[in-house]
C-alpha cells in the first residue's frame, strides 16, 4: 500500500527542525514524506530547501486552515494510503506498518489511528486522541485515555485494537480512495473537529474506524491555538454544532440539538462567572455563526444520508465527569 506521510505547515519551522528528523528517519519502505506548506511567512520554506531538498513540498499560496490545506495538497497527491501527521508529532521506528496491516486486514476499515501519547510526559495518553476518539449522544468528544482535560497514564489497559468513532487528526491513517469519495474534510470547519465530522461521515457511508495500539507516536499538542485562546473556543463550539446537524439522525437531531444550545449557554455563562468575557463571547458567536450556516448545512446533509451508527456513548459525559467523577474511560456507565 503506498503510503504518502504528509505534514500541513504553517509557520512551523521550529517544529519542523525538532520532529521531521524522526519522521525522515522511521519513514520507510514504501513510504513517502511530503510536507504541504499553507502559505507560511516564516523561513519554513528556506529551511526545508536547505536542510530537505529531496523531500516533496507542495507550496499553497495562503492559509486555508487544517480541512482547506489538506484538501488541497492531498488533491496533488498519488498514494493508496494518507496519513495525516501534524508538525508536533515524534513517530517511532516501525509505526506505519502495523497501521496499515491493520486497515489491509478489512477493506471496511477507511480511517485508522496510532496510540497518541504525550511528547513531555510519555507513560500519559495525549489530549487530542489518546487510544481513539469516542462522542457521546449530545456530542461531548472524548478519548480511550483523556475525558475532558483529565489524562490517564498508559499502563496497557487500551492495547487492545478496536473499532472507535473518530481518529485524531494528528496522526491519522486514511484510504485515499475514501477520502476521495467523501470529498476529504469539511473546508468550511477551518480547524477543530473536522476529522470527528470526516470520521462520521466515513460511518454513515458504511466503513470503519479502527485504533491500532502497536503504533505508538509522541504528540506535543496546542502549537497552533492554546487551549485558553476564544478563537479556539469559537472554532469548537461552532465546528460542534455544525458536525451534529451535519450527520445525526432525523430520528435525534432536533432534541440532541435542542439540549446542546441549553448545554453551551450554560457553559457560556460558566465562563462569565468565572471572569472569561471573551470566552462567553465567542460561545455567543459561535451559536450565531451557526445559524447563518444553516442553509449551507442542509445542503450537506442531504449529501450525507445520516443514518444510525455505532461507537456512540449513550450516556451523558458531563454528569458522568463532573457529578459522578468518573475521570477515567473504564468508569463510564
Amino acid at each position: 500500500m503506498r503510503t504518502a506521510v504528509v505534514i500541513l505547515n504553517w509557520n512551523g519551522r521550529k517544529m519542523l527542525e525538532r520532529f521531521l528528523p524522526s519522521v525522515t528517519a522511521c519513514t520507510t519502505g514504501d513510504a513517502e514524506v511530503i510536507i504541504a506548506d499553507n502559505g507560511s511567512t516564516d523561513d519554513s520554506l528556506d529551511f526545508l530547501a536547505e536542510h530537505y531538498p529531496s523531500l516533496r513540498v507542495i507550496a499553497l499560496d495562503k492559509n486555508y486552515g487544517f480541512a482547506g490545506g489538506y484538501n488541497k495538497a492531498l488533491a496533488q497527491i498519488d498514494a493508496d494510503c494518507f496519513v495525516l501527521l501534524n508538525d508536533d508529532v515524534e513517530v517511532t521506528p516501525g509505526w506505519i506498518e502495523p497501521v496499515v496491516a491493520q486497515m489491509a486486514a478489512n477493506p471496511q476499515t477507511a480511517i485508522c489511528q496510532p496510540k497518541l501519547l504525550m511528547y513531555d510526559q510519555r507513560d500519559t495518553f495525549e489530549y487530542a486522541g489518546g487510544a481513539g476518539g469516542f462522542i457521546d449522544k449530545y456530542g461531548y468528544p472524548f478519548c480511550r485515555g483523556r475525558l475532558f482535560t483529565t489524562l490517564e497514564q498508559d499502563h496497557g489497559q487500551y492495547d487492545d485494537p478496536c473499532e472507535i468513532f473518530w481518529a485524531s487528526g494528528a496522526a491519522m491513517f486514511v484510504r485515499a480512495d475514501v477520502w476521495r469519495e467523501l470529498g476529504g474534510l469539511d473546508g468550511d470547519f477551518f480547524a477543530h473537529m473536522e476529522e470527528i465530522d470526516f470520521c462520521w461521515r466515513a460511518k454513515n457511508a458504511g466503513y470503519r474506524v479502527e485504533y491500532c495500539p502497536a503504533s505508538v507516536v509522541y504528540h506535543v499538542g496546542g502549537g497552533t491555538l492554546p487551549k485558553s485562546n476564544p478563537r479556539k473556543t469559537f472554532l469548537n463550539f461552532r465546528n460542534n454544532l455544525a458536525l451534529l446537524y451535519k450527520n445525526l439522525p432525523d430520528s435525534r437531531r432536533r432534541w440532541v440539538l435542542a439540549a446542546r444550545i441549553v448545554l453551551d449557554y450554560v457553559a457560556a455563562f460558566k465562563f462569565l462567572a468565572e471572569r472569561k468575557p471573551q470566552e462567553f463571547s465567542a460561545v455567543v458567536k459561535a451559536h450565531k455563526e451557526f445559524r447563518k450556516w444553516h442553509p449551507a448545512l442542509r445542503e450537506k446533509r442531504r449529501q450525507t444520508h445520516p443514518q444510525p451508527v455505532g461507537c456512540i456513548y449513550e450516556g451523558l459525559l458531563l454528569v458522568q465527569y463532573y457529578l459522578l467523577r468518573h475521570t477515567k474511560y473504564s468508569q463510564l456507565q
